[in-house]
This record gives C-alpha cells, structure tokens and sequence, in this order.
C-alpha cells in the first residue's frame, strides 16, 4: 500500500512538473517574441500593409500627428494592450496552480489559460514570422490550448465526461489538431479547409461542450458544482458575444475611422476576452461563490437594453432621414434622441418584468398564480393531490428548486407534499401555515440559489399562497384524523375480538381439561358407592367422604373462575365495599408478616378518601378502577417500602370516575416491570385505561413517593336504559 501511494504521489508530482514546465516554455516563448513583435509593427505594419494578423490597417504620419502619436508610440501601444491581456491570463493560471496544483483539473486549467493567453493575441504569430523554427510553434500552442481548454469545460466541475459517449467526440477532435500540426501545408493542415469545414469542426465541438455542460447542470450537478458551471459558461458566453459584437465595429469605418479608435477597440476587445481568466479562476478557486444570478440579470438587461436603444435609434434616424431626404439633419438627431429618451424607461421595466418572470417567477402576478391555482382546485381531486398541485404550484410560481409542505398530525409534523430536490448548501426557509387561528403545519422553500434572500414581493406572494394553502391543508388534516380514528377502531375491534377468543379459549381449557374429568370421575365414584351401599356400607360411606371432598374442590375451582372473570365483592358490596376488603387483606397481611421485634409504627397504613355513595358504574368501569386499585396496592406492598398509602375515589361532571394511590415509599424505579405474580402490571393499566377512553398517569406523589392516577370515562344515562331495559 505504502509503495503505491508512493508512486501515486511520485506520478502527480511529475504531472505537476510537466505542466508547470510547459508553462514556463509558453511565457517564455512570448516573453522572446515581444522585442520582435514591437520592431515588425513599428517598423513594416504601422504605414504599410504587413500582415492579416496585425491589430490595425496601416495608417499615415498625418493621422497619427493628428493624435500626437508616432509609429513607435502607435505600436508600444498595441504591444502593452496585448501584453497586459496575456498577463491577466498568466496570473489567473499562476493563482489556480498555487490553490490547485495537486488537482489535475486545475492543473488542466492552468495549461489552458496560459496556452490561450499566449495565442490570443497576434503577438506571438507576427513576432516569430523571420524565424522558419519558431514560425509553427505558435500553431502548436494554439492547439493544445484549444485540446485544454475544451478538455477542461468537458471535465469541469467533477473531472469526468459527463455524458460519457462525449469522449468519443473529444478524441476524434484531438486527433485532427495533432495531425493538422504535423503535417503543415497538406489536405490535413486546418488552414487548408475551406472557411466552411473549419467553422462546422468547431461548431461541433463547442456544441458538445454546451451540451455537456447544460447536462451536468440539469442532471448531476450539486449545488456548489451548479454555481461553479453558472460563473464558467458565464465568463465563456460574455466573452464570446463581446469579442463578435466589438469583432465587427473593426469592420465599418463609421467606428473605426482613426488610429485611436483601433487603440480602443482593442482594449476594449481583450477587456471583454479577460472576463473568462477571471470567471474561471472565480469557478476553481472560490469554495462558496458569490451568487450570480443577479449579475446574469443585470447583463441580460442592460445589454438588450442597449442593443434595443441602438436599434431604435438607428432605425428611426433611418426612417426620417429616408423621409425627408436628408442626411446628417440636426432636427432628425433630436427627434431620435427625443424618442429614445421617452421610450427608454417603458422598454427598461418591460425588459426588468421580463427578465423577473424568467429567474424570479410570477411575484408581480399573484392574481394569475392564484387563478392557475384555483383552476386545479376545482378539479375532482383527493387532497393528498391537491396540496401536491398547491407546492408544483409555489415552485414555479417563484423559480424555487425545492417545497415542502409539512402537517401537524398528533403534534407530530408529516410530510404532505414535495416539489423539486432540496440542496444542503442552499438556505431553506420556513413559513407557518395558520388557518382559523390554528397553525397547521410549515412550508419549507428553498433560496433560488447560494446565499439568495427572497425579496418583498416575494413572501407577499408566498403569504397569499399560504392563506389559500391553510384550507387545503385543514381538509388533509381531517381526512387523515378520520383515517387515523378508522385505524384505531380497526386495531380496538382486533384487540377486543382477540382478547374475547383467548378468554373463551381458557374457560373452555379450563372446563374440558379440568372440570369435565372430575365430574366424570365424581360419576364413577357415585356409581361404585350404590354398589358398596348394601354389601359394604362402611365401603360406601369411605368413597361418599371422598366424593365430597372432589365436590368441595371443584366447588372452589369454579369460584375462581368466576372470580377471574369478576370479582364476586363487586356484586355483594360494591366498588368502594370491594376495595375496602382488599384494603382489609393488606392490613392484615403486612402486620402478619412483621416479626415480633419490628415496631408498629411500621406497619403500612392504608386509608381510604370516597364519597358516600357512587353512582350507577357500568361493569367493565367497576371491573377496571377494581383491578387498577388492587395492583397499585400490590405494588406499594411489595416494591414502594412505604408506610402509608392513600386511595382516593372521586366522580367528577357526574361521567368521569377519578382513582388516586399515594404512597411515601422510594417512588418509581429507573426500569418499568410487569408484576411477576400475575399482576397486570403499569403496562397493562395504561392499556386498561385506554381500551375505555381514559387517562392514566405515573408520578411522584405529595407523600413523596409515587402517585398513580387514572380517570375512567362513563355514561350513566346509557347503563341506567340498558338496567331498565333488563327489568323490563
């Protein structure tokens, strides 16, 4: 492991140092060709046709006096645009080898912006014309710029082709620059195609780049790799239009009709090419960039703007001087200009609306957003789509990448609706869902991009969207309680039905297995005594003791079946009788089980608090607050080490029976268990509890032990009409 991270580390360090090398050879290789380059345009191309290449047409001694210039100043004029231009481009690539060297990619990158800075501008062509040696290293700097810098759009952000069949593009693209290069003056040499065959080879390249790009934006791209793709095809496209639109001005004398203005051109030219050095370098190096968007709307807006004015401009001059006949007319000028100036400010907030709709969505529109919503809203459709039209709704109406909208369901939030992916770089905010006084549930919207705050009109319409989203979300909120309630009665039917088949399996257990085999013994005993009665009457009356006994026992086994099913107390005394001769057992007990050295005061005093007399309770009510009580006393018995326990019966509104057992024991331990001896446990109180609708509690009493209470819910009127139905 160790020797291949060794040679690992041993083959990026080469790369970096070819690369860097090929680096250094290129700016050393303009830096010889600037001397060079200054002498051919002072000399052969500032008054005299020299070269396609060179930055300006020749031009006279006269024009440039006009300007107090001279062929020397002229040239040094080009040559310091142009060296300027080139430098910008070497500190861009120098910066990206210092935070990157060790990332191929940015390796990839530095190669590209010095073979492009180096080639760009005419310098090193025309400064290396009179040698024949270095007259074609130009070329070959100029290709691997255009293999580096296509490569590098290709594999940027991630370093892989993204789609993968791009690759077999790039190669073929490759090939015909070595072969172009090696085989000079040949049907292979690019400058020997037709004007038309090398426009469609780049073409398609920069297609496939375009294309690849577009798709890792829209397919792959995570949100910092989105941002970094948005400030690299900005620079390219920014740079590409500036260099064609000011590319033609060189063209119509009416622009550059003296030797200053080629000066100007020209700068103005490679200020507009320097945009990609410095958005590329932005892209590699910046981890969370600025957003770019608002600078995309600004460029967008001001550039058609200016284009639209132009136009305008110069088609009405144009139009009214093909009117009247007349050319250079101050009166035509004003009335253009005049025109222009009314019309600027419409056509600028026209372009602004526009562009807003386009990267903002419909905020200055909530009427027609709302009417799209309602158009869906009036449609069949269950809620669970319609508040998932109401997000698809909110996303496009604001351009959002992501929303979602979650509901409260048992003051737990669940997710109702999602349009869109949510990005963890990008801020997400949330909104609260308020509908007739109560909030339903949030919205949570993503910021359109890094560090994108939502302006005014922005949360005015998210606020509108949220009023109508409220009754959406209040009818899901319903639907989903009454899917709940069915749930519950579902799973409460099972439960009952289960707990009803299991006691009749016991007591059919109980009474085939057991009783059933007694009685027919108590048969055959009978049977064998009416033999022995006259033969043997001592016999008999043995077996008749015998039959007694069996009957005794089977007596008492069925009582405690009865008495499991409901404790017979509860039909002789009542619930509080009941509860009083359990409380009775207990006392007797626990004094029984003290030794004759412990003192009395350590015998557990249990009290009882209840009205005189409760009301009608239905059976399974009794059944229950009889058992709750009974385990609490248990527990306190046998866990709580208490010396005092009050039980506390309460009726309250005449429908709620309230049970309380204080203790002053050691109160509740750290881990719940169910009661050994067949109690049933806290587990089962609650459960008890819950099967008739009430309410249970464990907590620290105020004798400073532990405090269990339960509230029953029950009818009286129900139970007195089933009562007077039975006498009936």
């Amino acid at each position: 492991m160790r020797s291949v991270n060794r040679m690992t580390q041993r083959g990026s360090l080469m790369i970096q140092v070819l690369a860097a090398a090929l680096c250094v050879l290129m700016v050393v290789f303009y830096i010889n060709s600037i001397p060079s380059y200054y002498e051919t345009l002072r000399t052969d191309c500032t008054l005299q046709p020299c070269s396609t290449l060179a930055p300006a047409p020749p031009t006279t001694l006269e024009a440039l006096s006009a300007y107090h210039l001279t062929p020397d100043t002229y040239s040094l004029w080009f040559v310091i645009i142009e060296c300027t231009f080139s430098f910008l481009f070497y500190l861009a690539a120098f910066l990206v080898f210092l935070k990157s060297k060790r990332d191929l990619l940015g390796l990839l990158a530095m190669v590209a912006l010095v073979a492009y800075g180096t080639t760009f501008t005419s310098l090193v062509y025309i400064g290396s014309e009179d040698s024949p040696f270095l007259a074609r290293v130009p070329e070959g700097i100029a290709g691997v710029g255009r293999m580096t810098f296509f490569l590098f759009l290709m594999l940027f952000p991630k370093g892989r082709f993204v789609p993968r069949w791009t690759v077999l593009v790039f190669v073929p693209f490759c090939i015909v620059q070595l072969v172009s290069f090696l085989f000079p003056g040949t049907s292979f040499d690019l400058l020997n195609w037709s004007s038309t065959g090398r426009l469609l080879y780049y073409l398609t390249m920069m297609g496939v780049t375009i294309f690849s790009q577009v798709y890792r934006y829209l397919k792959v791209s995570s949100s910092i790799e989105k941002q970094q793709t948005k400030w690299v095809v900005y620079g390219a496209v920014i740079s590409l239009l500036g260099s064609v639109i000011i590319s033609g001005f060189f063209v119509y004398p009416v622009f550059a009709d003296s030797p200053v203005s080629y000066i100007y051109l020209s700068a103005l030219l490679y200020v507009v090419v320097a945009i990609i050095p410095l958005t590329l370098a932005l892209a590699i190096l910046r981890h969370r960039l600025w957003d770019i968007d608002p600078l995309v709307n600004r460029t967008i807006l001001y550039g058609t703007l200016t284009l639209t004015i132009i136009l305008l401009y110069a088609g009405i001059v144009i139009y009214l001087g093909s009117l009247f006949k007349t050319k250079d007319n101050f009166i035509v000028s004003l009335v253009s200009t005049g025109v222009v100036a009314v019309l600027f400010s419409p056509i600028k907030e026209r372009l602004q609306r526009i562009l807003n709709r386009v990267m903002k969505g419909r905020h200055d529109d909530p009427y027609a957003v709302l009417k799209e919503m309602g158009d869906h809203m009036v449609q069949p459709l269950p809620p669970e789509e319609a508040i998932q039209e109401v997000a698809g709704t909110i996303k496009s109406a604001l351009r959002l990448p992501y929303v979602g909208i979650f509901i409260k369901v048992n003051d737990e939030e669940k997710m109702a609706a999602a349009a869109g992916k949510r990005e963890a770089a990008f801020d997400v905010h949330s909104f609260s869902i308020v509908h007739s006084g109560e909030e339903l549930g949030t919205i949570m919207v993503s910021s359109r991009s890094l560090g994108e705050a939502f302006s005014q009109e922005d949360l005015r319409l998210i606020d509108v969207l949220l009023r109508q989203t409220g009754v959406i979300l209040q009818n899901i909120k319903m639907t989903w309680g009454i899917q709940l309630l069915a749930r519950d009665l579902q799973e409460s039917r099972e439960k009952l039905v289960l707990a009803r088949e299991e006691e009749r399996l016991q007591i059919r257990r109980n009474l085939h297995d057991d009783l059933a085999p007694r009685l027919l013994s108590l048969s055959f005993n009978v049977a064998a005594a009416e033999q022995y009665v006259n033969k043997q009457p001592d016999k008999a009356v043995e077996l008749l003791g015998e039959l007694r006994g069996v009957i005794r026992t089977t007596v008492n086994e069925i009582r405690t079946m009865v008495h499991d099913l409901r404790p017979p107390t509860l039909d002789e005394f009542g619930l509080i009788g009941s509860i009083e001769a359990r409380m009775n057992e207990i006392r007797k007990s626990t004094s029984t089980n003290k030794s004759d050295g412990e003192e009395a005061s350590g015998v557990l005093k249990v009290s009882l608090e209840s009205p005189s007399q409760l009301p009608i309770l239905p059976a399974a009510v009794e059944v229950a607050a009889y058992r709750i009580i009974t385990e609490a006393l248990v527990n306190v018995v046998k866990h709580a080490e208490a010396t005092e326990c009050v039980v506390r019966i309460s009726v309250y509104f005449g429908s709620e029976l309230e049970i309380e057992v204080c203790d002053d024991g050691i109160g509740l331990p750290v881990s719940l268990k169910p009661s050994i001896n067949g109690g049933i446990g806290m587990k089962s109180i609650r459960e008890r509890t819950a099967e008739l609708g009430g309410q249970c509690l464990f907590e620290k009493s105020e004798l400073g032990g532990t405090r269990v209470r339960a509230v029953l819910p029950f009818s009286q009127g129900k139970e007195k009409a089933y009562e007077s139905s039975i006498n009936r």
